[in-house]
C-alpha cells in the first residue's frame, strides 16, 4: 500500500506540480484494493446523515421553530451554541489529530468520535418542540458538531492508505461526492416516510414532533451502518510502531512548533492553509445561503427549494466524482482554481440576472453546485499529496483549525452585501448577498494564486516532541 510520502508529485512549478501521473514511480505503485475505498468511501456516505440532516435540513429547522419559542431568539442561540463548539474545534482539532498519529490508532479513535456522534444523533430524540428543550436540543448539536470534527480529521487521514499518488484526487472525490449521494438518499426516505405525510411509515405522526425526532433515529442508525466497513476494514499500526503519548502542555508545544516548521521550512503548505481556509468558507457559504437566495430573491416555495436542494446535492455529488479524474490528470490546484473562476462568474450572473425569473437561478444556481464539491475534494487530495506520512491527523487537524477560525467570512460579507445593497438600491436587496459570498471566493482565489504545491511538498516535518 503506498502513502503520501511514496515518490514525487511530479510537474512543474507553474502548473502546481502536483500531478499523480507525472512520474514513473507513482503510475507504477500498486492500487490498494477497491474494497478498501468502497469501505472508506462508505463512511463519507453515512456521514451525510450528520451533515444533510442535523445540520442543514431538518434536525437546525426543527430547533429553529415556533414551538421552541420566537425564531429570531432560537436562531441567535443556535448561532451561539454553534460558534462555542467552533471554538472548541479550532482549539482542540489539531491536538487530537496529532495524538491519534502518535499513538498509531486513527482508526481507533474514528470509530470512538463516531460513536459519540451516532449516540448524540439518537439522543435527538428526546428534544421535544418546548422551549425547555431548546438548550437541550442546541447542546447535542454543538457537542456533535466537535465530535463530527474530531472523527473528520481521523478519516481525512486515512486517505494515503486508500489511495495512491497516482489515484488519490479521484478517490478524494468519490468519497465526497458519494457524501452529498448519501445525504440525498436518507433526506428522500425521511421525506417520503415521516417528514412529508401526516401519518407517516409505522404510524409515526408530526404530534410533539415525532417524525422529525424518528428521523433522528434513523440518521443515528444511518450512520452507525455505514462507518462500519471502513472500522472494519482499515487497521492500526501495530504496538511497537506507535509512539510515546504526549499531555495536553506537550500536545499544544508540538503543535506550535509544527506551525514554526511550516513557517520556516515549507511556507507554501502554510499559505495553502491559510487560502484554503479562505475559500472553503466560501464554498460552504454558497449551500448555507442558497436556499435562503431561492425563496428570498427568486421566490422558490419551500418545496421547491427542498426540490432544488436534492438537485444540487445530487448535482454536486456526480461532479465531484467525475472531476476527480481531472484532479489527477492536470493537479488539484489548476482544478481548484477553474472551480472557484467559474463560482465566481456563476455568482455574478446571478446577481445581475436576478430580476429575470427563477430560470436564471436553477441554470446559474446548480452551475455553483456543480463546482463546489471538486473543489473541495480537491482542497483535501492536495493538501493529503504534501503531508509526510505518519502526521496526516495533526495536519488535517490544522486544516480544521485553520476553516474554522474564518468561518465567519461568509455569513459577514453576506450580511454586509446585503445592507450595501439596500443603501445602493433603496430596495430588496437580498440578491446583494451573493456577492458577498464571491468576494470572499474570490480572495480565497486570490491567496491560493501564489501557492506552489511543488515547493511546499513536506519531505519532513519538525517532530512532534515536546
Amino acid at each position: 500500500m503506498s502513502t503520501s510520502s511514496e515518490g514525487t508529485t511530479g510537474g512543474d512549478a507553474a502548473d502546481g506540480g502536483v500531478r499523480g501521473e507525472a512520474t514513473a514511480s507513482v503510475t507504477r505503485a500498486a492500487p490498494p484494493p477497491k474494497r478498501l475505498v468502497a469501505a472508506w468511501a462508505a463512511w463519507d456516505w453515512g456521514s451525510a446523515a450528520f451533515n444533510a440532516v442535523i445540520t442543514t435540513f431538518v434536525f437546525t429547522v426543527y430547533l429553529t421553530s415556533s414551538g421552541f419559542g420566537d425564531p429570531a431568539s432560537t436562531s441567535a442561540a443556535l448561532g451561539l451554541g454553534t460558534g462555542l463548539a467552533g471554538v472548541c474545534i479550532a482549539l482542540l482539532a489539531p491536538v487530537i489529530g496529532q495524538s491519534a498519529d502518535r499513538a498509531g490508532r486513527p482508526v481507533r479513535w474514528l470509530g470512538i468520535n463516531t460513536a459519540i456522534v451516532v449516540v448524540l444523533s439518537a439522543l435527538m430524540f428526546t428534544v421535544r418542540p418546548h422551549p425547555d428543550f431548546l438548550w437541550w436540543g442546541i447542546a447535542l448539536l454543538a457537542v456533535g458538531h466537535v465530535f463530527f470534527e474530531f472523527a473528520s480529521v481521523n478519516y481525512n487521514g486515512m486517505l494515503h492508505r486508500v489511495s495512491t499518488p497516482a489515484t488519490i484526487g479521484r478517490v478524494s472525490g468519490i468519497g465526497w461526492g458519494a457524501g452529498y449521494l448519501g445525504g440525498i438518499a436518507l433526506l428522500l426516505i425521511l421525506f417520503v416516510g415521516f417528514i412529508q405525510p401526516e401519518v407517516g411509515w409505522f404510524g409515526v405522526t408530526r404530534a410533539e414532533g415525532l417524525n422529525v425526532r424518528v428521523s433522528m433515529l434513523v440518521a443515528a442508525a444511518w450512520f452507525a451502518v455505514f462507518a462500519l466497513p471502513v472500522l472494519l476494514t482499515l487497521r492500526d499500526r501495530p504496538a511497537a510502531a506507535r509512539g510515546p503519548a504526549l499531555g495536553v502542555a506537550g500536545s499544544y508545544r508540538a503543535l506550535f512548533r509544527t506551525v514554526a516548521g511550516l513557517a520556516r521550512e515549507h511556507p507554501h503548505m502554510l499559505f495553502f492553509l491559510l487560502a484554503s481556509a479562505v475559500f472553503r468558507d466560501g464554498l460552504a457559504g454558497v449551500f448555507t445561503f442558497g436556499g435562503v437566495i431561492a425563496q428570498g430573491t427568486f421566490s422558490f416555495t419551500p418545496g421547491q427549494v427542498i426540490v432544488f436542494g436534492i438537485a444540487a446535492n445530487v448535482v454536486a455529488g456526480l461532479a465531484t466524482i467525475l472531476f476527480g479524474v481531472l484532479d489527477d490528470r492536470i493537479g488539484p490546484k489548476s482544478l481548484i482554481i477553474g472551480s472557484l473562476v467559474a463560482m465566481v462568474a456563476a455568482a455574478i450572473g446571478i446577481f445581475a440576472l436576478h430580476d429575470r425569473g427563477a430560470g436564471v437561478f436553477w441554470v446559474l444556481g446548480l452551475a455553483l453546485c456543480v463546482f463546489v464539491g471538486p473543489a473541495q475534494s480537491a482542497s483535501r487530495s492536495l493538501l493529503a499529496r504534501l503531508i509526510p506520512a505518519g502526521r496526516e491527523g495533526e495536519i488535517f487537524g490544522l486544516y480544521a483549525t485553520t476553516g474554522r477560525a474564518v468561518s465567519f467570512l461568509a455569513p459577514l460579507m453576506f450580511s454586509a452585501f446585503i445592507a450595501l445593497g439596500s443603501r445602493v438600491d433603496g430596495g430588496a436587496s437580498q440578491h446583494w448577498g451573493i456577492l458577498g459570498i464571491s468576494v470572499v471566493l474570490l480572495v480565497g482565489l486570490v491567496l491560493l494564486l501564489p501557492v506552489r504545491p511543488a515547493a511546499a511538498r513536506a519531505t519532513h516535518l519538525p517532530p512532534a516532541a515536546v
